[in-house]
């Protein structure tokens, strides 16, 4: 059965799943988001990903991808996530050029997602549970002066990552993919879906409202590995997406020719979670403001409707 007859015969049922309860299909609607792709090193995005997977390359450089979505309509409540990964195809030899992101689903084109911070108790316990998407919960925002739409990530009352795209006038370009991920939890890979709609607007090379930093957490060191170049690829604003995440997630052991040592994280990191849609204090950006050399603290808006 095809993921489109799957939804369509599921639409309006329920689920509950490891106590999360569910309404199909699992979307969203009506929330704001923004990418960012930025050149990084293309042996270091090698070395950061498992040996099932080849980083895939443009113009020679491999690609760390950045998105942030400000969640306003789920089946869990309302929470801002922040995902970094690398893009890349299954291994099997170096990928021909374009055709793996014109013909996606047919080459396995996908994120290894790294690191994927989230407002809430509740995203955590399913994404990271269900999906295996490495998940935790993180002081994170979605804000926009204008010009700017900006998310910073803090742990522990640290920073970890800052990024700022611009926002351009209008979102004219209609977009509508489907997109994978892979992600490692319990020594296992996993793999999984969701498909997007709505309109963007497009910044070749991320204009000069673009910009990046990493703190000095230690969940920053992976990216600092990458050798991230100064400038994006592109970066792509969502006034409103639509999505839905697949419910059929795959998973297949990894493998190594030595013996690997213990997965990072198990089944008992999410065994004593709970449904809280609380979220953390908001991340300190004032601080950030100072540590990037402003004049004086910027002013935020609201996170947006």
């Amino acid at each position: 059965m095809t993921f489109t007859a799957r939804r369509r015969r599921v639409a309006g049922r329920f689920a509950n799943v490891d106590g999360i309860p569910f309404r199909m299909p699992v979307g969203t609607r009506g929330s704001p988001a923004f990418i960012a792709a930025y050149p990084i090193d293309p042996r270091g995005a090698r070395e950061a990903l498992p040996e099932e997977l080849s980083p895939y390359r443009i113009r020679g450089e491999g690609v760390l991808m950045i998105a942030v979505v400000d969640y306003q309509d789920t089946p869990i409540g309302t929470y801002v996530e922040l995902c970094t990964g690398i893009l890349c195809t299954p291994a099997g030899g170096p990928a021909p050029p374009l055709l793996p992101l014109l013909f996606r689903s047919a080459f396995g084109t996908g994120v290894h997602i790294g690191d994927m911070p989230v407002s809430t108790e509740i995203s955590v316990k399913g994404g990271l549970g269900i999906w295996g998407m490495p998940k935790r919960r993180a002081s994170l925002d979605f804000v926009t002066d204008g010009s700017t739409v900006s998310s910073q990530y803090d742990l522990d009352g640290r920073l970890v990552m800052r990024v700022d795209v611009p926002r351009p006038a209008r979102a004219w370009l209609p977009m509508r993919f489907t997109g994978i991920g892979y992600a490692d939890f319990r020594g296992m890979l996993w793999k999984s879906s969701v498909t997007l709609c709505g309109r963007m607007g497009l910044t070749w090379g991320g204009g000069r409202e673009s910009r990046l930093l990493l703190g000095d957490h230690e969940r920053a060191a992976w990216l600092k590995r990458l050798d991230i170049r100064d400038r994006p690829f592109l970066t792509a604003f969502f006034p409103s997406v639509r999505g839905v995440l697949h419910d059929r997630v795959e998973g297949w052991f990894r493998t190594s020719a030595t013996p690997p040592p213990p997965p990072r994280e198990g089944l008992e990191y999410v065994a004593g979670l709970g449904l809280g849609q609380d979220r953390l204090p908001p991340p300190d950006r004032a601080a950030t403001d100072r540590l990037l050399g402003l004049p004086r603290p910027r002013e935020y808006a609201a996170p947006m409707p």
